[in-house]
């Protein structure tokens, strides 16, 4: 429940160029540790929940919706939604320009699912600008993700995986899906677009599903959210966030001297344990958390109490 203890206490749209603005908000202690949230998605927003893992007598909690999703605009749910200005590198331009706009030196970095892909590459490229980072549901967007997760987790969820193949035109289906479905859900036939973000949809719930108690995400019920959701998600994971294979990885030593924590589930096959793991190796300062009865975001308490932990940890260095 929102109380004035948690409501923003200073919002904006921020020009970021490209005729892009961006929502932001903050929250907490004005003369707290500052912290930007990361959402995931991408296309998902930056949701009051977010909040809640931070003791914002301590915090100074950014949050702000990536370009062409939540209150940000243009949407990019709009029929003739242009996404060419909307790429991991834009965003990570944004992020910086918002926190020069802030006046904030150095900001813890928290992140989730695609959120986690982001804050990879922006703490690689700025890693003067971030004090600590911590992460759960640990993603890197290469091919191989990809691929993983549009098609060979059809080996898991075979019946699932071949309705949502078989959205694509038998002649693509060998391809690109991602890509594929990005087409789809550009088509001048609105009738297209809505079938495609349905299916494209149906499979991110299904793929998640995978621990005991897991409740299908209401929030694809809005036709809106769906495409908007849909049309991110394929045109990033289509391009596998346009960042060099395996350079997340590469430059993980730029991360010396930053801590970190993450935090996966051992459940969580949309984003296997193994990326985590592997970053872990190659960032000295990491602490890797695998929660063994946890699937993929923080609906596991155990997954929420660690990365609150490790956020109360470092709200006094």
């Amino acid at each position: 429940m929102e109380t004035p203890a948690t409501q923003p206490y200073d919002q904006g749209m921020l020009d970021v160029g490209d005729g892009q603005l961006v929502y932001w908000e903050v929250c907490g202690n004005p003369e707290g540790k500052p912290a930007v949230v990361l959402h995931g998605g991408p296309g998902s927003g930056a949701g009051a929940f977010w909040r809640r893992f931070f003791d914002l007598a301590k915090y100074r909690v950014v949050l702000f919706d990536q370009r062409g999703c939540g209150r940000s605009t243009p949407d990019a749910a709009e029929p003739d939604a242009d996404l060419s200005t909307n790429t991991t590198w834009h965003l990570v331009a944004d992020i910086e320009r918002l926190r020069v706009h802030l006046g904030v030196d150095k900001w813890l970095v928290l992140g989730a699912s695609w959120g986690a892909t982001l804050a990879f590459a922006y703490a690689e490229q700025h890693p003067s600008a971030v004090s600590e980072i911590v992460l759960f549901s640990v993603t890197s967007t290469t091919p191989r993700e990809v691929e993983w997760i549009t098609r060979d987790m059809g080996r898991i969820f075979p019946e699932e995986w071949r309705r949502f193949r078989d959205v694509v035109p038998a002649e693509e289906r060998d391809g690109n899906l991602a890509l594929a479905y990005s087409r789809l859900l550009h088509d001048p036939d609105p009738a297209v677009r809505d079938r495609a973000a349905r299916a494209w949809c149906e499979w991110e719930d299904t793929h998640v599903s995978t621990y005991q108690g897991y409740k299908p995400d209401p929030r694809y019920e809005d036709p809106i959210f769906r495409l908007r959701f849909a049309r991110l998600v394929s045109h990033y994971w289509g391009h596998a966030g346009w960042i060099e294979d395996g350079a997340l990885l590469r430059d993980a030593g730029k991360l010396a001297g930053i801590p970190g924590v993450l935090v996966t589930g051992r459940l969580d096959i949309s984003s296997p344990p193994d990326t985590a793991w592997e970053l872990a190796q190659a960032w000295p300062d990491a602490e890797l958390h695998i929660v063994g009865d946890a699937g993929h975001g923080a609906g596991k308490s155990s997954v929420s109490e660690l990365v609150t932990a490790a956020i109360d940890r470092f709200a006094s260095s």
